[in-house]
């Protein structure tokens, strides 16, 4: 096709285009950090770009692109953008995860409240070309779950992460964000072109998950040894494992012989190990400092009861995978079944 594009230049006035920029030269540059020169020269561009913009004085005016007629006039009817703080300090995130200096993050987390501000209500909770908010309180919220750096920095972290719990909660409600009939979520029902907001949403939503699976991945690995004492608390599991565990019938030994509790005191003080291996039992684990002593003697470090291994049983088939099709006698295609609670109900269907 021959037609004329024209091409506009913005001066440092189009603070939203330079965060933008800022943002996406440091995930470039994490994207391409074998290639050492290349992700150096995205980083030293993205910098130099982050000093102008941010930049507050005599010489430098913030604002949006299209606030002025020769940097963004032409796209005005189509993109009007609304704001830029979200878009500096969505830059200045990306900048601290491709450089690892804090003084960005400290930029991105001072200045989230302010960039909350400009929020308007039509835009809370989505991710699209003109709010970057959302997304970029999953990204403060993925660092503080996965790598937390504390203070100073937890009171910004955990306003964004206060941000994302609440949105995705709010995802799931019908109540908050309504749906058409066949289950399409309106996360802006006043505008059009839902789809591309429904899939924003479905990208955060399964980064929101990975924190879900970190919660459950880590409980169960800390179990069975991933953890400071670098042992299983399941009998039997691993190499090491507790050995003097308060259980009657492991720590007496298998002698034809029939003793009285009375009597069966006598091992309960002893030194020995368990004569018996209680294969798969899980003690009643460390303290509140992650230390533990495998005293028989002590059951609140090494007591296994019914009612905590059950707990323990349901998390190991919850992090099943494949996760269920169907049952048979074999025990395979173990998991949790989604949908077979609901067997014996009548429901209505969504929008009846």
């Amino acid at each position: 096709m021959n037609y004329t594009r024209p091409v506009s230049a913005c001066n440092e006035t189009a603070s939203d285009l330079a965060g933008e920029i800022m943002a996406a030269l440091s995930a470039a540059s994490i994207v391409f950090k074998d290639d050492t020169g290349y992700s150096i020269k995205l980083i030293q561009s993205a910098e130099k770009l982050f000093e102008v913009a941010t930049k507050n004085d005599t010489g430098h005016h913030q604002g949006t692109y299209t606030a002025v007629e020769d940097c963004g006039g032409e796209a005005r009817m189509y993109y009007d953008s609304s704001g830029y703080q979200d878009e500096l300090i969505w830059g200045g995130t990306w900048l601290f995860f491709a450089t690892g200096n804090t003084s960005y993050l400290g930029y991105a987390t001072s200045n989230f409240s302010a960039a909350e501000g400009e929020e308007t209500a039509s835009e809370q909770g989505v991710f699209y070309w003109n709010n970057k908010l959302t997304a970029n309180a999953v990204l403060l919220t993925r660092l503080r779950y996965f790598h937390d750096l504390g203070y100073p920095y937890e009171v910004g972290l955990g306003s964004s992460s206060n941000k994302i719990d609440l949105l995705i909660c709010s995802y799931l409600s019908r109540e908050i964000y309504s749906r058409t009939p066949g289950g399409l979520i309106l996360l802006r029902p006043d505008h059009g072109e839902p789809l591309q907001f429904a899939a924003t949403a479905s990208f955060l939503g399964k980064l929101y998950s990975d924190y879900l699976e970190l919660l459950r991945r880590s409980g169960v690995n800390y179990i069975l040894g991933d953890n400071p004492m670098k042992m299983s608390y399941m009998v039997g599991f691993g190499n090491k494992y507790p050995t003097h565990v308060h259980h009657r019938a492991a720590s007496i030994p298998w002698d034809d012989q029939h003793y009285s509790c009375q009597v069966g005191d006598r091992w309960l003080y002893s030194t020995d190990p368990n004569p018996n291996i209680l294969y798969g039992a899980m003690v009643a684990g460390p303290d509140k400092f992650d230390n533990f002593l495998d005293d028989r003697d002590k059951p609140w470090f090494t007591e296994p009861t019914i009612a905590s291994n059950a707990g323990l049983v349901a998390a190991l088939i919850a992090l099943h995978n494949p996760p269920y099709k169907s049952s048979d006698s074999n025990g395979t295609n173990l998991g949790i079944d989604l949908t077979g609670i609901f067997k014996n109900l009548q429901l209505v269907p969504p929008g009846t």
